[in-house]
């Protein structure tokens, strides 16, 4: 930084650095803080929002009683249900369009439909479809995680460079092949991309979801904590389905590090 003196000569000025490690935990903790110091002086109402301490004690019983863990395993049973079939399909869909312009035309104009068409919007109809069981349940999570992966994975394939295909091909690499072993792996990159957005939006959906007469998982639990007015209990929940957002970033990372590790770019990065 620097300021310009009356004979026009500029003068540097050192600030010092200043750097907290682990500086980013302190805007965090400061809010849990104060939420506690909230909930103890009566301003934030248990009705209202549960103290932290409120919320680990619940946490922890839940736990240890097992109610959590049951609820937590058929969420993710459902959340894993659907994103297995939006996976499959949008697969098989982006395959179909990328590497045929004629599978293009038949099958982009409907995915471009079906992207404008919001993906909640269709759970009354599907109750009517499928009633109020799982299946509707799982059919919301596979339609909102077949875009994401149609159309990463397609710009993927479109996108692979020519370069590598001449090559392949200088090589009598031809048919499926050239499909396996040039067009996918350069796509690679685009899926896993897809497939990142494509988990967050699964659980996303899946908060949704089980607000369709659930008996059991993370939603329920939500709805009879909101029929009591427990807001430990949906608080609790809620840092479940963060946890769970979390997680399914890391996965995606790892597979990242170890499916793209021939590329020098993501080494650097």
């Amino acid at each position: 930084m620097s300021v310009t003196t009356a004979d026009s000569k500029p003068i540097a000025l050192k600030l010092p650095a200043f750097r907290l490690r682990g500086g980013r935990w302190v805007s965090p903790l400061l809010l849990l803080l104060l939420w506690e110091l909230g909930s103890r002086l009566g301003v934030v109402p248990p009705r209202i929002l549960a103290a932290p301490s409120a919320v680990a004690r619940t946490l922890w019983e839940m736990t240890l009683s097992g109610e959590l863990p049951s609820n937590l395993a058929v969420s993710l049973a459902r959340a894993a249900a659907g994103l297995a079939i939006g996976l499959v399909v949008g697969v098989t869909l982006a395959l179909i369009s990328g590497l045929s312009r004629a599978g293009e035309t038949a099958v982009d104009p409907l995915m471009q439909l079906k992207r404008t068409i919001p993906v909640l919007a269709l759970t009354p109809l599907f109750i009517v479809w499928f009633g109020i069981g799982e299946t509707p349940k799982i059919t919301l999570i596979a339609v909102a995680t077949i875009f994401p992966i149609y159309l990463n994975l397609f710009s993927g394939i479109r996108g692979v460079d020519a370069k590598l295909i001449e090559a392949a091909r200088s090589f009598g690499v031809t048919g499926w092949q050239l499909i396996v072993h040039a067009i996918l792996p350069g796509a690679l990159p685009s899926f896993l991309v897809g497939l990142r957005y494509a988990m967050g939006v699964a659980l996303l959906v899946l908060v949704v979801a089980e607000q369709i007469n659930a008996s059991a998982g993370l939603g329920h639990l939500i709805n009879n904590a909101r029929d009591f007015m427990r807001t430990d209990v949906i608080v609790v929940c809620l840092i479940v389905y963060a946890s769970l957002g979390l997680a399914a970033d890391l996965i995606v990372r790892t597979l990242e590090s170890r499916a793209l590790a021939w590329r020098t770019s993501f080494l650097k990065s």
